[in-house]
């Protein structure tokens, strides 16, 4: 049961960037800074870990809950991504007709 506990503190305390980051994405309208491969591979280790719980431990394990959260904040954070990357090639090519 403790290693349960702790594996769900880890969760939260990791999690708590996610908002956060979601926030800042948002408001700066850039992708710059951001790095895709970096938020994919957070994804796959919480899919793993996703995956762990349900195999041992079924979908009602109370682990899914901060799991989940943390994976709907990850994935904001990767349509945030793509909506930004567009921004910044709308935003390149709009600066570089002003110069032209």
């Amino acid at each position: 049961m403790l290693a349960k506990i702790l594996e769900a503190v880890m969760l939260v305390c990791f999690g708590a960037a996610w908002p956060l980051a979601t926030v800042k994405s948002w408001k700066s309208r850039t992708a710059k800074g951001t790095s895709l491969s970096f938020l994919l591979s957070i994804l796959t280790g919480y899919v793993a870990g996703s995956a762990k719980v349900v195999l041992t431990e079924g979908w009602t394990a109370f682990l899914m809950i901060p799991y989940s959260i943390n994976l709907l904040m990850l994935s904001a954070n990767i349509v945030l991504y793509f909506r930004n990357q567009k921004i910044d090639r709308l935003g390149e090519a709009g600066q570089s007709a002003k110069t032209v």
